[in-house]
């Protein structure tokens, strides 16, 4: 028999390793473009940059020390230059792809950091595999801006796995409506017509706001914004406003909300405030052929008639006044029921006229 060579002897020693096996390998160096690794072949083991994550910033120098153990897979046994290459992400993938297939299967939460954002959508990485989230399935509302993701850990669930076409697709919009539906249902258990709630303003339209009440939208339309005059919501309501509001009707799952709480009520001291033959003042809101509407305090309008603004004749209200134009007019009537008040300039002009003919007299006896 003949003998063996020295260099035949050594590489009996080692063992044999192929392209695809996983092997275990201790860390001899690390540099921070590639880790090398014995892994108990003739020839050491590298793991480049781009073969340990597809996160471009790692530095490897950060992540793993000498005398760290790692399991990795062949790639290419010789990589040309007598050394093997190894790949470290990808094993974690597939190993990730198990993990994320279990997931699909048994409709598991998942959470991971958004790690990207694209044009229509957000990804999340979990064990080296992206899942992609389009933006139709990061929230249970219109998002305009996906980048407040970035860097912040989510929950979603698996909704398609096909490794084959790289396709794993993540949705998280459905565990918000499901989230948003619980807590619906615990809200609408407990709420009641009258109740006084705290809640946060959504959104802000021509007719109205949108107040989250803690899971549940209610609206506030503008004619319930104020006991007195509403022009332009956006003007006096804005998106993040804490606002206290009054729960005034509840119907299915909408809920109409008011800001006309009965104690700050204008008429609700009618009789008292705007009692008959009060002189008052007050600003014109808007006038018609007919007369001219003047606002005496917030929700409170009364009607001076064309026929009581002058003992002259005039032809329409915009002749004499314009709107925003203060002016004292006396009380003529009021009825609390209808929430109605009539206005007279001329009843003015004519007390006025009867304080000077006292006076006039009260000195023709003194003389």
């Amino acid at each position: 028999m003949s003998e063996l060579s020295f260099e035949q002897m050594l590489d009996e020693s080692f063992k044999t390793i192929h392209n695809g096996e996983v092997v275990e390998g201790t860390v001899i160096d690390v540099k921070p473009e590639e880790i090398i690794l014995n892994i108990g072949y003739k020839a050491d083991g590298i793991i480049t940059k781009n073969e340990y994550s597809n996160d471009p910033s790692v530095d490897l120098t950060k992540v793993v020390s000498v005398g760290d153990t790692m399991t990795v897979k062949v790639l290419k046994v010789n990589d040309g230059e007598g050394q093997v290459l190894l790949t470290y992400k990808r094993l974690a993938a597939e190993k990730g792809n198990e993990r994320l297939r279990e997931a699909f299967e048994n409709k598991e939460v998942l959470k991971a950091t958004v790690t990207q954002i694209l044009g229509g959508g957000i990804c999340a990485t979990v064990d080296e595999v992206r899942v992609f989230i389009p933006a139709s399935l990061v929230s249970d509302s219109y998002e305009k801006d996906l980048g407040k993701y970035e860097g912040q850990e989510i929950e979603f669930v698996i909704s398609e796995f096909n490794p084959r076409r790289n396709r794993v697709i993540g949705d998280r919009r459905q565990l918000l409506v499901a989230e948003r539906a619980e807590k619906q249902k615990e809200l609408f258990a407990r709420l009641q017509v009258g109740d006084r709630v705290d809640g946060v303003i959504k959104n802000v339209t021509d007719f109205g706001a949108f107040v989250d009440l803690g899971g549940v939208d209610g609206l506030l339309h503008i004619s319930e914004m104020s006991w007195g005059r509403i022009d332009n919501p956006k003007k006096n309501f804005h998106v993040g406003d804490t606002l206290t509001v009054l729960v005034k009707d509840i119907h299915d799952t909408k809920v109409a909300l008011s800001l006309k709480f009965p104690e700050t009520n204008p008429w609700a001291n009618a009789s008292e405030n705007f009692a008959v033959g009060t002189v008052i003042t007050g600003k014109v809101a808007r006038m018609t052929d007919f007369g001219a509407f003047v606002e005496l305090a917030p929700g409170v309008d009364a009607l001076l008639h064309v026929s009581q603004i002058s003992r002259e004749h005039v032809e329409k209200p915009s002749d004499v006044l314009s709107v925003g134009q203060e002016i004292t007019a006396k009380i003529v009537d009021l009825n609390e029921e209808e929430k109605k008040i009539s206005l007279s300039m001329k009843a003015l002009e004519a007390d006025r006229d009867e304080e000077d003919a006292v006076s006039v007299d009260y000195e023709a006896d003194a003389e």
